[in-house]
């Protein structure tokens, strides 16, 4: 355990200390919106653009459903307890690249947690969007409906956590982990 925590350096302090604000925005946030708001009840923030709407998503992301709660739960489990592992051990790893990943273990436990005690998340960010629609079609003998949206999915800050540490992660791969960087010459 010694060895362990001696692996904590400052760095990751900071780190684990964004994943814990996360988290404790995260739930105090679903706190005030489950003790003061009726289950979908909304009010405008900036007009019609931004709401606050209180809705409970028993689901994934986007409110997409799963069959298999308890799988998912586990693999949300364990996929925390590895990206924190990571943490601590890759501390050779850029900062940047470190502090995305705090950022979406913040976002999973905060959303792992009401899996947890209730069973679903609350989201309430409701925002509006640009229409999307994709009529049917079929792509080697399978069907696909047709999908249209006209505001995105409402969703909450663990969710807006992981999103930003995912963008960070493909910014990082896109310009920080180049050969350029790297001193990797791109000629044979």
């Amino acid at each position: 355990m010694n060895d362990f925590l001696s692996r904590i350096d400052k760095n990751n302090w900071i780190l684990l200390a964004t994943s814990f604000l996360v988290i404790i925005m995260d739930q105090v946030s679903k706190y005030l919106i489950k003790s003061s708001m009726y289950l979908y009840e909304s009010f405008d923030v900036l007009g019609d653009f931004f709401r606050i709407t209180y809705v409970e998503n028993p689901g994934m992301a986007f409110g997409i459903r799963m069959e298999n709660k308890t799988l998912f739960t586990m693999l949300s489990i364990v996929a925390a307890i590895i990206v924190f592992i990571y943490l601590i051990r890759m501390s050779k790893e850029q900062f940047s690249f470190r502090f995305a990943l705090a950022l979406i273990m913040g976002g999973a436990i905060g959303n792992l947690i009401d899996r947890l005690l209730e069973g679903k998340v609350v989201d309430f960010f409701d925002v509006e969007f640009f229409d999307i629609s994709i009529p049917d079609f079929s792509f080697l003998f399978i069907e696909f409906p047709g999908y249209a949206m006209t505001r995105w999915p409402v969703f909450n800050i663990a969710d807006s956590a992981v999103t930003c540490g995912m963008l960070l992660i493909f910014w990082y791969i896109l310009f920080q982990n180049s050969p350029e960087k790297q001193g990797i010459s791109s000629e044979a």
